[in-house]
Parts: structure tokens; sequence; C-alpha cells
């Protein structure tokens, strides 16, 4: 009997073993337009989201950062830009995001503060206690087993040291949930298919957000992680939202 693991990609249930490939098969599709989507299907309040979660973080002078899948590299440049002499690694499983990362402006202008990973959430390739801060924006919901990825996080982080997560999120009003639904399923999917070449992708993306848990659920997450003060915040009325734990 065929008793291997599944997890889902969107809707679809697949087996974990395929996951991470379909992934990085998206993400590689939409490397060099992602950016652009960000904007278009946001409206830009995806730039206000990240600006908010560097708020609420309140990098400081000397601290060593890692955005996991950092892609190409907008919560690294806010960071670095906010505290001086701070440092940031940024890790993605796919190479060509981080690519379109380092061809940015800001990567040349920070490029001593700044080193780019090709590496997998659920097994960084980093040392205990190494961090200061890590941070994950829109991408957790796309790792296998979250659960791995966060205790990752935890044997990273240096004692006192901050989780941040940035994703989107479920709207606690029904009828705004329907509402954003009918947006979100029938217009991303063909602004990915008008801008990025990529219908498929972007279905993909939408159903992904549809299927990660609610803000509460995903705060116990963090709790069973080993982290402490776990709270979180909506953004937009809930479309995303900020969670924040600490290593104590």
């Amino acid at each position: 009997m065929d008793e291997r693991k599944t997890t889902h990609f969107g809707f679809e249930d697949i087996p974990e073993e395929e996951k991470a490939g379909r992934v990085h098969g998206v993400f590689s599709s939409v490397a060099r337009r992602y950016d652009l989507m960000n904007d278009v299907m946001s409206g830009g309040i995806h730039r206000i989201w990240k600006d908010a979660m560097m708020d609420w973080l309140a990098p400081r002078p000397g601290q060593r950062l890692l955005d996991v899948a950092g892609g190409t590299g907008d919560i690294a440049f806010r960071f670095l830009r906010r505290a001086k002499t701070a440092e940031a690694v940024v890790l993605d499983m796919t190479e060509d995001m981080l690519i379109e990362g380092q061809h940015r402006a800001e990567a040349e202008r920070l490029a001593g503060s700044l080193e780019w990973v090709v590496g997998d959430a659920m097994a960084l390739p980093f040392a205990d206690n190494s961090f200061d801060v890590y941070t994950i924006s829109f991408g957790i919901r796309n790792v296998t087993r979250i659960p791995d990825a966060l205790s990752e996080a935890f044997r990273v982080l240096k004692p006192g040291g901050r989780l941040m997560v940035l994703e989107f999120s479920q709207l606690p009003n029904a009828g705004m949930q329907r509402l954003y639904d009918l947006y979100s399923f029938n217009v991303i999917p063909r602004m990915g298919q008008l801008i990025a070449n990529d219908r498929d992708s972007y279905q993909y993306l939408v159903e992904s957000i549809r299927k990660f848990p609610d803000q509460e659920t995903f705060a116990s997450m963090i709790r069973e992680a080993g982290f402490e003060r776990v709270r979180f915040r909506n953004l937009t009325m809930g479309v995303a939202a900020l969670h924040s734990g600490w290593k104590i």
C-alpha cells in the first residue's frame, strides 16, 4: 500500500516530495515579472505592508537578518536601509529569483552587506544561533511542511532573536472574504496571463492563499515551534497579516 505523505499544491493534493519542485517551477517562471505583478495585483499596497513590517520590526544597527524566501530582496533592502552596519542573508530555493534581486539597483548599493544563498526553508544551511532576526514574506505558504520551517527558524535564531512573518491571510468578515475571492480567482490569473504570460502560476498563487491557515491557527503553529510573545496584526482588514514571535 502506498503510504506516501501528501500536501497541497493550491487546491490539488500531491505527494510531499513533489511540492518543492512544483513551487520552484512557479517562481522560475514568474521571476522576471514578479515585482511588476506584485504592484499590479495589490495596487502597490504590498509596499505599504512591507513598510509596516519594518515599522514593527524596528531594525537596529549591527543586527544580522536572515530573509527566507527573500527572492528579489524587497525585505532585505528595507532592513538594511533602516539599520546601518547591519547584515542580511537572502535565502531562496529559486536561483532565478535571487538573480533578479541581484540585478536591482539597491543590491548594488548594499552589496557589501548582502549575501544571496540558494537553500531550503526546511533545512537551512546555517549554524544554530546565527541570526538576530528571521523574516519570511509571502513565502511560508509555499513551504511543504510549515512546522519544519518554523522549527528551523527557531534553531538559527539567537536567544532573544525575533521571527516576523508577512503573509496573505483571511478576512474576518465572510461577505468581504467572498468579494476578495471573486477578485482573486477571476482577475489575478488573467493578469498573470497578460503581464507574465503565465496564468497557471498565478492560479496556484491564489489557491495557495486560500489554503493557508487563518491568523489564530498560524499563531498557534508559531507557539508550537517554541516561540513566545506571539502576536499578529491584520493589514488591510486581514487581506494580509503580520505575525511576530521571539526566541526567549
